[in-house]
């Protein structure tokens, strides 16, 4: 039974790792993202990160994330943050909450550079989840499910990879459906 199981963990792994995610400039929210550029100088050509860039730049972590790295970053959409409650980002953007936006920002971090291959085999590791460690001190909870890669913050939400191994200069973006918060 155990190695049915293994099996069938490590099918998934394949399948997640060998999807036409890691092309060589993928698109993301209509523009090219480039490996030779750095986390930020490709965000900020994404027409559905505005709302992550804006967060970002308030939270004061442009310099962090166009460091060296290497970083992987859960990259929430404009939809995922407009499926907060009302006022939610609004409120987040004030310079009083900047300690707040920044733990939420930084749970979306994790130190290292975990491409989708990383994952799998930290699943695989795992038994069929892997816990990953957050740059704010937190943990998140990464599984395949039906060939898409989920994640669980938490607070028992929960997150797919939409569009996963988008690499950067200095790291590697999974883009995710919904915000992920810590506790």
């Amino acid at each position: 039974m155990k190695n049915i199981f293994l099996s069938v963990v490590a099918l998934v792994a394949m399948a997640f790792t060998t999807q036409t995610y890691a092309q060589k400039n993928p698109m993301v929210g209509g523009a090219a993202m480039y490996a030779s550029k750095d986390i930020v100088d490709n965000a900020v050509n994404s027409k559905d990160h505005t709302t992550l860039v804006a967060a970002v730049k308030a939270a004061g972590l442009v310099e962090t994330l166009k460091g060296k790295g290497s970083f992987t970053v859960f990259a929430p959409t404009n939809m995922a943050f407009d499926k907060l409650p009302k006022g939610t980002v609004e409120s987040l953007l004030e310079p009083a909450n900047k300690p707040m936006l920044t733990k939420v920002l930084t749970y979306h971090v994790v130190a290292g550079k975990m491409d989708s291959k990383a994952i799998a085999k930290a699943i695989k590791m795992g038994k069929g989840k892997a816990e990953l460690n957050t740059v704010s001190g937190g943990k998140l909870w990464a599984w395949m499910e039906g060939g898409k890669l989920m994640l669980k913050d938490e607070k028992g939400g929960m997150a797919s990879v939409t569009i996963a191994d988008v690499m950067q200069k200095n790291g590697v973006i999974h883009v995710i459906d919904t915000v992920l918060m810590p506790e």
